[in-house]
């Protein structure tokens, strides 16, 4: 089997000088790595990956195609339905396959090659440098703000983009407002306008309030987000209706609410997997000088699982295992669901909590955290 191509590895190795001991307080308990545990912790998990990486093969080349039929296959057939939407029971199969066809094209497909989790087999259609989604955020950008940014700053305040997305509060780090007010607002506009959150991100709208940046700084990215929005914008509410002809009202409400489906379902899984009761935050002081095991440790602190069947799993994009995508985004994320059991484990021998949860429970204790940080207290 060809090699998997390995990401840039940004964690800092901390030298036997600056070797610390690792403390967090989660549920109340405080949860302590020493320097030691850290080392053996980072081997454990560095052995489980490479174990993953070794099997790599056919069985991954298969699943990942497999995919993508499956998703070009809703996309046709739900487009086709949407033609006749007059009548409400095309128009409702026609709604629901686009709109799962554009889950599985964000959440399975897109987001996970973009990782260069299929860069090993070699084909163009599926390279993570090539890959373009349909979605209104650039795929460049989305590689800098979230395999780069996210993935090697996770939950550090001051540098993780994702905490709040430039707009909500969502750690007690995060200085309080009067805007913050309206977090509970802000949190609803943000889930039905995802992809447009999304697409924004990398503006860092924050830096742009507080007045460290302006948006002539920002000129490219505008472009490219105001190109892609345009494109997705055109296909979807004047191409498609226009093809329709006299039906183009009922295809244009049908693209409209699958949109929304993508939106609102996204907003869940990934709010879910960041932001529910009990997932840490850390400071830039907290995290400088990170050995492999201590950048682990803060990604499963920093991380929430959710509890599904397989086609849960599947519409997730299997980020429903986000403890084990932060842990290893560059591994198959079909693979995180054999690999879960191992890593409670070793988690649970080094005693790291390990966060886990069905949808409705998660969610919960995001909205409950949501609401919590409009206030001031």
């Amino acid at each position: 089997m060809t090699d998997i191509l390995e990401p840039t590895d940004t964690t800092e190795t901390a030298t036997p000088a600056q070797a610390r001991t690792t403390e967090k307080t989660v549920g109340g308990r405080k949860v302590t790595l020493t320097p030691e545990h850290a080392e053996a912790f980072g081997r454990e998990l560095d052995e489980l990956k490479d174990s993953v990486i070794a099997d790599l093969g056919e069985r991954d080349a298969t699943y990942i195609r497999r995919m993508i039929k499956a998703q070009r296959t809703l996309e046709v057939g739900g487009r086709a339905l949407l033609f006749g939407g007059i009548f409400p029971p095309f128009w409702l199969a026609g709604t629901a396959m686009l709109g799962l066809s554009k889950i599985i094209d964000n959440m399975e497909i897109g987001h996970n090659v973009m990782h260069g989790q299929y860069d090993w087999m070699g084909d163009p259609a599926i390279s993570s440098k090539n890959f373009e989604w349909d979605t209104a955020c650039p795929a460049d950008q989305w590689r800098h703000s979230h395999n780069y940014m996210h993935h090697t700053y996770t939950n550090i305040v001051g540098l993780d983009r994702d905490i709040g997305y430039g707009i909500l509060r969502m750690s007690s780090d995060q200085r309080w407002r009067p805007y913050y007010l309206g977090n509970p607002v802000y949190a609803f506009l943000l889930m039905v306008l995802f992809q447009y959150g999304v697409a924004l991100h990398e503006l860092e709208s924050e830096k742009i309030a507080s007045g460290e940046i302006t948006l002539t700084d920002k000129k490219e990215i505008l472009s490219g987000i105001w190109a892609k929005t345009k494109r997705q914008t055109l296909k979807d509410y004047v191409a498609f209706p226009l093809l329709a002809g006299p039906f183009a009202p009922w295809v244009f409400t049908g693209n409209l609410t699958a949109n929304l489906m993508r939106n609102v379902w996204s907003y869940m899984i990934i709010f879910c997997g960041h932001f529910p009761e009990d997932v840490q935050d850390f400071s830039i002081e907290e995290t400088k000088a990170e050995t492999r095991g201590q950048w682990y440790f803060r990604q499963v602190l920093g991380s929430a699982n959710l509890t599904g069947g397989k086609l849960f799993h599947i519409l997730s994009g299997n980020l429903s295992f986000q403890v084990e995508h932060h842990l290893f985004p560059d591994i198959p994320a079909f693979r995180h669901a054999e690999i879960a059991p191992n890593v409670q484990e070793i988690c649970e021998r080094y005693g790291v909590p390990y966060n886990k949860g069905s949808l409705p429970h998660q969610f919960g204790t995001v909205v409950r955290k949501i609401v919590k940080f409009a206030l001031p207290f």
